[in-house]
């Protein structure tokens, strides 16, 4: 029995962090992914072989739900640390309208669609409209850093995301409760449910506001007087989490998830202590967490659930994605300052993740349980339906919306193309001329300098420029970075260089931060040792080894200029090589064919194939070749690019 135990748990986790990598190597949404891997380890071996390889009631018993309630409460409570008020200066008013007027909205018309295309009594119609207003950010950021939306959609959907989580938590455990006082007849007791929803939403704010509030003072007075030591921090941050989240949850039922969102976003927002630890922690925490959850949740589907999926069922799909999204956000965005492609943009994401899995798992099972005693509100038949039917607007949703988002926002003038634009750390004259050439490649380029002549320079040479350190709050909480999804450190100064793709690093991820090579960068031959504290504090090297800022700004004041050109199967690598033979050629940049640009990296050898372009720094004569082809106009133009 423990060997199947251990089993169970290691197939959990290696499961759900192998789907995690695979999809992040296909580029395809992770909730999708795992989703596919838990219903094959559930009802997949059930139906191979006769029985489940994974069953999570039998691995975790009564235990499994605390377990789950506890994840999404941490889950939660990582999202809460993400917001930040500056974000919604402009756009406040509309995500307060997206969680209250448009919640409403989907909520009625779900349950319209769930009760004349599904067919389900009102009762249950109207729990499954409730467990459906919720979207969450573990699918809503996922498809966010993929995208990369310019302008203030992505604030929108992110406060949304985690705001409307707790909400809807709220509003299913209201519609449940009113459903215990239905009568026999299956008709909702709208007197009854009146009064159960003034009472649990006055009580869930009440005790999760101050239960929030209270754990996130604690912690702050923890932090700021070195209450715990550094190690020690990160776990005493879990265990105010979980002790909030309980301590609500026991005052008042389910409003443990409000609690915790409260308390993140009261340490994001607050200036006394720097919670970026706790949030990096939390960050790796969570994902693991959802992977988990999403192979328990999937493996517990059985074959009779699947089963019942039809075409009612794509009908209703269709309904949530083309219909209900649109007009909440239409209303929700009536009069705002949004303009019509970003309205448009935010109408197709509202894709479903892990607290609609939690939430509508619940309360089958006691609904499950209630069915089989006297006069039940809901019968075991139509309860049975409520996980399926989540899971497939789950898998729907996810599926539709991370396969287009990105074509929708590039259609939408809302992305550039590639896989995201430079912020560079210095507008020195290295930083311009580098930044003038990615810019012309179609990336968005945005220079970051404390020296006002250079930022005054590089604004009047044509760049995006900013008065700021890049090391400043000021950086992510008041400037838009939509398009932008890598880091360029090119300061004189290494530790600024060093400091920044270590903040950026959590941000951006750290493979898309980089930074020149430092003065004193250790050498093939240097110690392991050294070279190993180097590599801990630094990002990517850019170039080469050798090619610190004092060495390419000698380049550049010796004459040699930053050139894009193109290659073509008449015209390869190896020939534009031989242009520069002998004499100094220095590969900077290479643009994919899909307008992705990509640094080229002192840890790795380019080899550019036809249709990309190489932007190199070279000298201004070059050598001619024997025999070239005429290029054609593209290439010509290409090769102008300077």
């Amino acid at each position: 029995m423990a060997e199947q135990g251990l089993v169970g748990l290691a197939s959990v986790v290696v499961l759900g962090v192998a789907g995690q990598w695979v999809a992040a190597r296909l580029r395809m949404p992770a909730i999708l992914m795992l989703l596919v891997i838990g219903i094959s380890a559930g009802a997949g071996t059930e139906l191979a072989f006769g029985h489940r390889w994974l069953s999570p009631d039998r691995l975790f018993g009564d235990l499994f739900y605390p377990i789950v309630s506890l994840s999404v409460a941490i889950i939660l409570f990582e999202g809460g640390l993400t917001l930040h008020f500056s974000d919604i200066k402009e756009t406040g008013g509309v995500v307060r309208r997206l969680v209250s007027i448009g919640a409403l909205v989907t909520w009625a018309m779900t349950t319209l669609l769930a009760r004349w295309i599904l067919g389900l009594e009102w009762p249950m119609s109207v729990l499954v409209g409730a467990v459906l207003i919720v979207t969450g950010p573990t699918v809503i950021q996922p498809l966010l850093r993929h995208v990369r939306p310019v302008g203030r959609s992505a604030a929108v959907l992110k406060w949304e995301g985690i705001v409307i989580d707790p909400v809807g938590a709220t509003l299913a455990l209201l519609v449940f409760e009113a459903i215990q006082v239905s009568t026999a007849h299956g008709q909702l007791n709208l007197q009854a449910m009146i009064g159960v929803g003034a009472t649990v939403i006055g009580w869930t704010i009440l005790f999760g506001g101050l239960v929030g509030v209270a754990g996130a003072a604690l912690l702050v007075v923890v932090l700021k007087r070195f209450l715990a030591p550094d190690h020690l921090q990160n776990p005493v941050a879990l265990a105010v989490v979980i002790g909030v989240f309980t301590v609500s949850n026991l005052l008042q039922g389910e409003s443990g998830l409000l609690a915790v969102t409260v308390m993140g976003v009261a340490l994001a927002n607050q200036k006394r202590v720097s919670v970026g630890s706790i949030l990096e922690f939390k960050e790796a925490l969570v994902v693991l967490l959802v992977a988990s959850l999403f192979i328990l949740l999937g493996s517990r589907l059985k074959l009779q659930q699947l089963t019942m999926l039809g075409w009612p069922t794509l009908i209703f799909l269709f309904g949530m994605i083309g219909l209900v999204r649109p007009l909440s956000v239409a209303v929700s965005t009536l009069g705002s300052s949004l303009n019509w492609r970003e309205r448009v943009f935010i109408a197709w994401m509202a894709p479903r993740g892990i607290v609609a899995a939690a939430v509508a798992s619940v309360f089958a099972i006691r609904l499950l349980e209630k069915s089989h005693g006297d006069n039940p509100s809901i019968s075991a038949e139509q309860a049975i339906r409520l996980v399926p039917i989540t899971f497939a607007v789950i898998i729907a949703t996810v599926t539709v919306y991370g396969l287009t988002a990105r074509r929708v926002a590039k259609a939408l003038g809302l992305t550039r193309a590639g896989s995201g634009g430079f912020l560079i750390a210095g507008a020195n004259p290295l930083a311009r001329t580098l930044a003038e050439a990615v810019q012309k490649s179609g990336q968005r380029v945005l220079l970051v300098d404390t020296n006002t002549v250079n930022v005054s320079t590089g604004r009047l040479a044509g760049l995006e420029t900013q008065t700021a350190s890049i090391l400043s709050e000021f950086i992510e909480e008041h400037l838009d970075l939509g398009g932008i999804g890598q880091l360029l450190a090119i300061t004189p100064n290494d530790e600024v260089n060093s400091l920044a793709t270590m903040r950026f690093g959590r941000v951006l991820g750290r493979s898309n931060v980089y930074q020149l090579a430092p003065e004193t960068a250790p050498g093939p031959g240097a110690g392991g040792r050294r070279e190993k504290v180097m590599s801990e504090l630094r990002g990517r090297m850019l170039f080469s080894r050798d090619l610190t800022y004092r060495v390419l700004s000698t380049h550049l004041a010796e004459g040699m200029v930053v050139k894009s050109t193109l290659l073509s199967k008449d015209f390869s690598y190896a020939a534009y090589l031989q242009q520069y033979q002998p004499g100094p050629h220095v590969p900077l940049f290479v643009v994919d064919t899909d307008g992705d640009v990509k640094p080229v990296t002192a840890d790795g050898k380019i080899s550019p194939r036809s249709g990309q372009i190489v932007i190199a720094l070279v000298p201004q004569t070059r050598h001619p070749i024997p025999t070239t082809p005429t290029p054609t106009a593209t290439e010509a133009a290409a090769e102008a690019v300077r």
